[in-house]
């Protein structure tokens, strides 16, 4: 593993006890986007796009705009009421487990493409779905195949919740809107 990969691990771990430490809901925000952001990153690292997408216009996006929307509408704190209820050593303890456990399991991590990683060892069923994809679904491309008719209902339900949270977004703005 690179000092790349461990240095995203790290703002990830960073900013993740960071939002669970923060009191202030804005700076909660923030930091919460970067920490999507981050991930992000991290996933384009780990050679998965289409997941680094989805958490960058997600996570990171769309998110932290309704987030900050939300609070737009809201009062914030005073500086007083911030800090009230702040349990600082259960946040270190479990801040602290995650980074223990983290610097035991990335070491035992297999590199990113590594052809003796166990992902490759049963490569018969990854050549199956390359050689037989344009037989069994008639689709050009094996990535819309496998979405789109292997895995055809998971996709579906999918875009069934994504719809569902697009609709309750223009529900919620609209009325925003209007009040």
């Amino acid at each position: 593993m690179s000092a790349l990969a461990y240095a995203l691990v790290a703002f990830v771990l960073a900013t993740a006890i960071a939002t669970a430490l923060f009191r202030d809901v804005l700076s909660t925000i923030v930091v919460f986007g970067a920490y999507s952001l981050g991930m992000a990153i991290l996933y384009t690292y780990l050679l998965a796009p289409d997941v680094a997408m989805t958490e960058a216009a997600i996570g990171a996006g769309v998110t932290t705009v309704l987030l900050l929307l939300t609070i737009a509408r809201t009062t914030r704190p005073s500086p007083d009421q911030l800090f009230e209820r702040l349990d600082v050593p259960a946040v270190v303890a479990v801040g602290a487990f995650l980074l223990v456990a983290g610097t035991q399991v990335l070491p035992e991590m297999w590199a990113v493409g590594d052809p003796t990683a166990p992902v490759w060892s049963n490569a018969e069923v990854s050549q199956y779905y390359i050689q037989n994809t344009y037989a069994d679904t008639h689709a050009q491309n094996a990535v819309t195949a496998v979405l789109a008719a292997y895995r055809g209902f998971d996709t579906f339900g999918e875009a069934v919740v994504v719809f569902a949270a697009g609709v309750a977004v223009l529900l919620v703005l609209k009325r925003e809107v209007f009040v």
